[in-house]
């Protein structure tokens, strides 16, 4: 059996770290994982996405539209635009704040993530919206973002991956200095 996570953001909120860190849990497991990132103008705050594919046999890391069993957005805005992605009987994983994208900030114009969150209460079917500041707030740094939404994912039981062994991959790919931060995240998430 396969699962597959597509993980959604802009450049700078750990996206990529999250899909190395859930790929690293699951080969702990034995299974097999096949990861790619999108990552476009990331350095510039644009888009990034990650596939990450595990289970007995992957074929291709690549995830085709309608075949996510998991959309984890960091951004409300990139988790819409990547909704094509998850399947129908899918949970989303999303960030209740919004970044404001480049085009916005330079033009001036307003973004709220209401809006798109609004979209996709009537949108998807199994939707997990997650507090993400309040948590990178009690966790003292804004970089512990990546974590609360992996955590939040493996709590709503759709990773196929225990709190623990998050944990334990945290331990084994984060730099010990971050340790204290990211597991506090595991538990507020």
């Amino acid at each position: 059996m396969t699962k597959s996570i597509l993980i959604c953001g802009v450049g700078g909120q750990g996206t990529v770290l999250a899909s190395r860190l859930a790929a690293s849990a699951a080969m702990d497991r034995g299974l097999s994982v096949r990861t790619a990132e999108t990552i476009g103008m990331a350095q510039r705050g644009g888009c990034v996405v990650s596939h990450v594919r595990m289970g007995d046999k992957i074929h291709s890391p690549l995830i085709p539209l309608g075949g996510a069993d998991v959309v984890i957005g960091f951004e409300p805005a990139e988790a819409a635009r990547c909704l094509a992605y998850l399947k129908a009987e899918g949970t989303m994983v999303v960030n209740a704040k919004a970044v404001k994208p480049v085009v916005s900030a330079l033009s001036g114009a307003p973004y709220e993530a209401g809006p798109v969150l609004d979209f996709l209460k009537a949108s998807v079917k199994r939707l997990v919206i997650v507090d993400g500041e309040g948590v990178c707030a009690r966790c003292g740094s804004p970089k512990v973002l990546n974590i609360a939404l992996l955590a939040a994912a493996v709590k709503a039981g759709c990773l196929d991956m225990t709190a623990e062994e998050l944990r334990d991959a945290i331990r084994r790919r984060v730099d010990a200095r971050f340790h204290e931060m990211n597991l506090l995240a595991v538990d507020l998430a």
